[in-house]
């Protein structure tokens, strides 16, 4: 259109249909949120286009799908309409300009039967009109209107069309741009949340063990890492399941994208499924506003299902579903998202248990065990709890400011003798414990000096049998024949013994003194045949 042209339609343009325009073009430079600016897009077409109904829709790979409409019954915005199904949408989306379809078209109308006003179906002999919305020549939507009267678009001229289809585009694409932008900053926000407590939560560990045990499993990791398999993670609670996760995504090819942490373990039911795959806004009550879920955030990267045998039964099929089809639904949506996301799962049941008993999903385990990783217990590999003390008695010096921390020979043999049903995660509140026992009383940046006595025995309480400690460091051959587990239980028996006597025989008093729940002092003192 030359500038001749274009002053010609300005002039020839009745004002309000000007300034409807000029409301459109404005808004694209405001900030709107998406369904302020389409609904503020179709009040600019009722002052343009004198019709009972007006629709906008977005488009992609064949369907349109509603955005905003006028005058149309309210589920209306709730369907899709394939173009091959809609021969007047098949013919908007294959145009270069407006359409207007003859008044007595024998060609069906989409919005047949969906008026607000009059939920019957419309006259055959009605007025029908729509714009294809193009950006740089490519479809992003259609915008339709429909009047029961058939001569009233008889008024609209081509070129105030054509600068309403325009716009009309122009929004929705800033809508979309703006959408895209707002996504991809919650999902960054949503990944450095996650990133941050994950940080916290590893605080610099990683796989330490020189014993075969660990050597095969660190073999197992560098074969299916790279692969991208699905992966499940077994072992007893405290092992590491966790860092044998973050091991299997540092030696994958998404070691360059996040690795999301969901504990199923501590999902409710209620919350479980807007947690996996995200909701909309108003979805159910609360949600106020959309929210993408774990694995829609980390589309690209890995995630992380711990204690997958956890998971309820009600949303196991739909997990089961994401992972066959790769696709996600957000609950109250409509449609799917295609996500691409590598699962390792993790648990400390007895998965095969756990089917066999109708708790867990055959079909889905099937899904989740394509490669498992079994992780030792600590008892498996005692050779490792010496390197695994030092580290933690490092991690506690930098955590709890202290001074140089160094285990005596008797508190490495007491250390290594245990039976850590906890795991590692039990050797590392231990040694945590005993360093700050061992800890008061010392100068700041003197060294500490961590001694059985402090496994749970008050210092001032420890200070009698002190002595007997070094003698016991340097016991002679005789007495160093007996079997390690005996000399345990001896030095535990009289630690038992002192604590009680100290506090007059009160056993809840003594375990208070020993860092101990009173029930395990009671377990433990009837094993050792106190009780």
């Amino acid at each position: 259109m030359s500038n001749q042209q274009l002053r010609c339609t300005i002039d020839n343009m009745a004002k309000p249909n000007l300034e409807a325009l000029l409301s459109v073009a404005l808004d694209l430079t405001t900030s709107l949120g998406a369904e302020d600016r389409y609904r503020r897009l179709l009040e600019a077409v009722r002052h343009v286009v004198p019709c009972d109904a007006a629709c906008l829709m977005r488009y992609q790979d064949g369907v349109l799908v509603p955005l905003a409409a006028h005058g149309l019954a309210p589920e209306a915005l709730g369907r899709t309409f394939c173009t091959k199904a809609h021969p007047r949408l098949d013919i908007l989306c294959h145009a270069e300009a407006p359409v207007r379809f003859a008044p007595d078209t024998e060609l069906p109308d989409p919005f047949d039967g969906l008026l607000a006003s009059d939920a019957t179906a419309l006259a055959h002999v009605h007025a029908c009109l729509g714009c294809p919305l193009r950006v740089e020549g490519t479809l992003i939507g259609l915008l339709t209107a429909d009047a029961r009267d058939p001569r009233a678009f008889e008024g609209v001229d081509a070129a105030t069309l054509s600068w309403l289809g325009a716009l009309a585009g122009a929004a929705v694409r800033t809508s979309q741009l703006i959408d895209a932008l707002e996504h991809s900053a919650e999902r960054l926000g949503l990944v450095a949340d996650d990133l941050r407590r994950a940080a916290e939560r590893e605080r610099g560990a990683s796989l330490l063990g020189t014993s075969p045990a660990m050597q095969r499993l660190r073999d197992e990791i560098a074969l299916v890492g790279p692969s991208d398999l699905t992966v499940l993670i077994t072992g007893e609670t405290g092992v590491g399941k966790e860092l044998v996760a973050r091991a299997v995504h540092a030696a994958s090819g998404r070691r360059g994208e996040p690795l999301l942490h969901v504990n199923c373990a501590a999902l409710p039911e209620s919350v479980a499924e807007s947690e996996l795959f995200g909701h909309v806004r108003g979805a159910f009550t609360g949600a106020e506003q959309s929210r993408p879920g774990k694995l829609e955030v980390a589309d690209k990267g890995t995630l992380l299902l711990d204690e997958i045998g956890e998971l309820p039964l009600s949303i196991q099929p739909k997990l089961l579903r994401a992972l066959q089809e790769g696709e996600v639904q957000r609950v109250g949506a409509d449609r799917s998202l295609r996500v691409d996301v590598r699962v390792v799962a993790a648990t400390n049941r007895d998965i095969e248990r756990e089917v066999a008993e109708g708790r867990f999903r055959a079909d889905l385990f099937h899904r989740l065990n394509v490669y498992r990783l079994a992780v030792p217990p600590l008892r498996e590999r005692r050779s490792d709890i010496p390197l695994l003390a030092g580290h933690f008695c490092d991690e506690a010096r930098a955590r709890l400011g202290v001074g140089p921390v160094r285990l005596t020979k008797a508190a490495r043999e007491l250390l290594a003798a245990g039976a850590w049903p906890g795991n590692v995660r039990e050797l590392e509140n231990t040694v945590f414990r005993m360093v700050l026992q061992a800890s008061r009383g010392v100068p700041r940046g003197a060294p500490v000096v961590v001694k059985p006595a402090h496994l749970g025995v008050d210092v001032a309480a420890a200070s009698e049998p002190a002595a007997r400690e070094d003698d016991a460091e340097k016991a002679t051959p005789a007495a160093a024949a007996a079997p390690l587990n005996e000399q345990v239980d001896a030095f535990q028996r009289g630690l038992i013994e002192r604590a009680v006597a100290q506090h007059d025989g009160n056993w809840a008093a003594a375990a208070r003194s020993l860092g101990m729940h009173r029930s395990n002092l009671h377990h433990l003192a009837k094993r050792l045949g106190l009780r």
